[in-house]
């Protein structure tokens, strides 16, 4: 049963996770039909699946809790959606950026939340969305600078503990629908269609 409800929420995280439409960010409107309803917002999508699969907590605590964690990764990953339309020079800034942030702001409060915890998730004893989010951002910081973690055992193991689930280690693999890292033509593709004419800078 816990299994199945991995596989769920996961089969709909390929298709909605935060690679979905990085540019939601810049002002494009993305929109899923889901039990008869048409929704926007990434974030509001995925509240609603992880609620819909029980891996939204047991009570409102948790579910604060969740959204707390799951706002810090979003925070984070905001560094980095806009990374592929940087020139050269700003790149190289923009990494740098994104390694100092999350290893002296971000990855020291998730480390101490999984040592203080001393349970396998991030919230209560069971798998939960912000699990899967805070992989997420781990991974697209290790595609910035591969040993970001090294400082950081917690999130090592957090890392191994979640990447071994059956469906995520499968999404994980190479040819699973995960999106690759954005390369030139999917740049053109978004500037086209959101009109970017402007220049994008780092922070």
């Amino acid at each position: 049963m816990e299994e199945a409800r991995w596989n769920r929420f996961v089969g709909c995280w390929l298709q909605l996770g935060s690679r979905w439409i990085p540019a939601v960010s810049a002002g494009a409107h993305g929109m899923v039909e889901i039990d008869g309803m048409k929704m926007v917002q990434t974030r509001a999508i995925l509240s609603y699946i992880a609620a819909k699969y029980n891996l939204y907590g047991k009570d409102l605590k948790e579910r604060a809790l969740i959204d707390m964690y799951v706002g810090g990764t979003d925070d984070l990953m905001g560094f980095i959606l806009m990374f592929p339309f940087l020139s050269v020079e700003d790149k190289e800034k923009q990494r740098a950026f994104i390694v100092q942030k999350a290893t002296s702001r971000y990855f020291p409060v998730y480390e101490k939340v999984l040592k203080d915890h001393g349970q396998d998730f991030l919230v209560g004893s069971n798998f939960t969305w912000a699990d899967v989010h805070l992989l997420e951002a781990i991974l697209m910081v290790e595609e910035k600078k591969s040993d970001v973690l090294s400082g950081f055992p917690q999130l090592q193991a957090f890392k191994a503990r979640i990447s071994s689930i059956p469906t995520i280690k499968k999404f994980l693999e190479p040819g699973s629908q995960r999106k690759p890292v954005p390369d030139d033509k999917y740049v053109e593709t978004v500037r086209r269609v959101l009109r970017m004419y402007y220049d994008v800078k780092a922070n």
